[in-house]
């Protein structure tokens, strides 16, 4: 009779354990999905100025079209991008675009003293830093999830629920690279 209550005691401690290890895996899922959402939010609204941001710059940068083509066709491919790990490849590729933008910006004084071209990249400039904040959320969120997959004993229930560590967003190797680079300072 004894060991019929350490068994079904036994059994009771495992299925509560099972049950909270899952429940701790879904809720540290829905906590990265959800600061997806956020990305995805500013992704938008970072999608939605370029086309004007490109309009705005035509006139000045017309034999520049290589640029122009580059960003476009990163942000429709960013734009098409369906799981959170084609976003994160495709808008890597955007941000690295972008960069090469930028620099090509520079070089028209004219255009960056343009009051809707100032504007306008300083609605750029304030998505980018909430897309950076938005990203580091996701990073925690993936983090946690991450850790909670790996640890002791949870690693040996994580295949069996069907969680797997997630990718977090990072900068991407192009960017990484410029990063690395010292900066060219010119007077």
């Amino acid at each position: 009779m004894t060991t019929t209550y350490i068994i079904i005691g036994v059994s009771v401690i495992l299925i509560i354990f099972l049950v909270s290890t899952y429940n701790r895996f879904v809720t540290y899922k829905n906590n990265r999905e959800n600061a997806f959402a956020d990305i995805d939010v500013q992704l938008k609204q970072r999608h939605d100025l370029i086309p004007q941001l490109i309009g705005s710059v035509k006139g000045y940068m017309d034999h520049e079209r290589e640029v122009l083509t580059r960003v476009t066709e990163a942000r429709n491919k960013a734009m098409g991008a369906s799981t959170i790990s084609d976003k994160i490849k495709s808008e890597n590729e955007l941000s690295s675009a972008m960069s090469g933008f930028n620099i090509q910006v520079e070089a028209y004084p004219d255009l960056k003293a343009s009051e809707g071209f100032l504007q306008l990249q300083d609605e750029i400039s304030d998505i980018e830093n909430k897309l950076a904040s938005s990203r580091r959320y996701f990073n925690s969120a993936t983090r946690e999830l991450n850790t909670a997959i790996e640890k002791f004993p949870n690693n040996m229930f994580a295949g069996m629920f069907g969680f797997k560590t997630q990718e977090m967003f990072d900068l991407g190797d192009n960017q990484r690279v410029a990063l690395d680079k010292s900066p060219e300072v010119k007077f």
